[in-house]
């Protein structure tokens, strides 16, 4: 079996800009994934090298009906209340030939050859040249932003200024140290407690108390029950009287406005879990 490979990352920037020579995306909120097929069952990997073919069975055996045989694809799992989509935005091999070396472009015009579009599975569309417009549009219909992408670029393992992300909203990765508890009729938990690394050292950057649902609060709570500890994993002083600690193993996405001149985030809610991404890996991102 083909062993998955570095997956490609694309850098954050405050740059908006047309060119001729990108291709701009829409910028998903899911899960990263990528699919891997060697003559027999399609496997699927996250981010942090995990198989996924045990959380997503539907779209392994969707992906064995779906085309060639023998494939490496690059995409994204997004979940919609009860539907799960998996969107496909790149192709590093198919058929025994190795693409990683060709330009975006070619890559992806056999991408959209390569499968049997439908249903849960999406080729992802991009506009050429006019990447301000696009992001215009994007804000405008509530999109988290854009990918820019240079279209001669080669797929290249790691984060590359060939790939830049247009934020509509800042939103990142961040891990929790502890969860304070829950006021008036609210269940679970008040606000998750979450930081970053910095030096080695977990830094707080303040609670997360919105964007939850009820299911969520309670399965959250549950879980972090069981990752209980008596210290605070943060390097910092973290000014709640009903934190409780637990260890920092959780990746939630936050989305908020502005960090504020505390280093604190402005205005945060709860966007997801995050299974792609390792505790130790997640930073202040600079935009």
């Amino acid at each position: 079996m083909i062993d998955p490979p570095e997956l490609m990352l694309a850098t954050p920037t405050d740059r908006r800009f047309s060119d001729d020579d990108w291709l701009f995306e829409r910028k998903l909120n899911g899960v990263r994934a990528l699919s891997i097929r060697d003559g027999w069952r399609p496997q699927l990997w996250s981010r942090a090298h995990k198989r996924l073919d045990d959380t997503y069975p539907d779209l392994v055996e969707l992906l064995a009906g779906a085309g060639t045989t023998r494939f490496v694809a690059d995409g994204e799992i997004v979940r919609d209340g009860d539907t799960v989509r998996y969107h496909l935005f790149d192709l590093l091999y198919v058929d025994g030939t190795d693409l990683t070396g060709r330009p975006l472009w070619e890559r992806k015009e056999i991408l959209r050859t390569a499968f049997r579009f439908g249903g849960p599975l999406h080729y992802t569309e991009h506009r050429e040249g006019d990447g301000e417009d696009y992001y215009r549009h994007a804000c405008d219909n509530g999109w988290e932003g854009l990918i820019a992408k240079r279209a001669d670029s080669p797929y290249v393992g790691g984060r590359s200024a060939d790939w830049l992300k247009f934020k509509c909203v800042r939103s990142q990765a961040f891990v929790v140290g502890g969860f304070t508890e829950p006021q008036g009729s609210r269940a679970g938990f008040g606000a998750l407690i979450v930081g970053y690394h910095e030096n080695g050292a977990l830094r707080y950057a303040g609670k997360v108390g919105t964007g939850y649902d009820h299911a969520t609060l309670r399965a959250l709570r549950a879980r972090m029950d069981a990752m209980a500890q008596d210290t605070s994993p943060f390097a910092d002083p973290v000014p709640e009287p009903t934190a409780h600690w637990i260890r920092p193993e959780l990746v939630v996405h936050v989305g908020f406005s502005e960090w504020t001149r505390e280093g604190r985030l402005r205005h945060p809610r709860f966007g997801g879990l995050r299974t792609d991404t390792p505790p130790a890996d997640v930073v202040r991102e600079q935009r």
